[in-house]
């Protein structure tokens, strides 16, 4: 399985914002969407993402508050990416060994979408339970063997 395949089920609304978007501004969109990170976009291009992570770190650094704090001050301005052509298991490695639940999908320098680890989760779940009702219903049908046989 793909990354592509899971953007396919996933479908293609995706969030973005501006380095100078207020960090308040872009909680409101994240708890109305309900969704945990945006991607922060400049002139067509991926400039960073911003995850509940960065916005938990600036409140704790700032006494509970996000003031007048721009995207661009707290953004992870170098997140890691992966292509629609990733293998999922790849992509189930590098957020493990990176700590990162959300990686933007790239196609050159085109975004296609973003995933999230309970995006892979679900996929991979989804996987194996197709698997497993393939076989059990494989060796259900199991065809007879002569007696000599057994």
């Amino acid at each position: 399985m793909r990354v592509s395949d899971i953007l396919k089920v996933k479908g293609n609304v995706l969030f973005t914002v501006t380095p100078e978007t207020p960090l308040h501004d872009a909680i409101n969109t994240m708890a109305s969407h309900d969704i945990g990170s945006l991607v922060v976009m400049e002139y067509g291009d991926l400039v960073g993402m911003l995850t509940f992570r960065e916005i938990i770190l600036t409140l704790k650094e700032n006494g509970g508050t996000v003031g007048t704090t721009t995207i661009r001050k707290v953004m992870d301005d170098h997140p890691l990416t992966c292509t629609p052509e990733t293998d999922v298991n790849e992509v189930r490695r590098m957020m493990l060994e990176h700590h990162v639940r959300y990686l933007p999908v790239m196609d050159s320098r085109s975004l296609m979408g973003v995933i999230s680890f309970y995006d892979v989760a679900r996929a991979v779940v989804e996987e194996q339970g197709f698997e497993n009702r393939m076989l059990k219903a494989y060796i259900r049908d199991w065809p007879e063997q002569p007696e000599e046989a057994r």
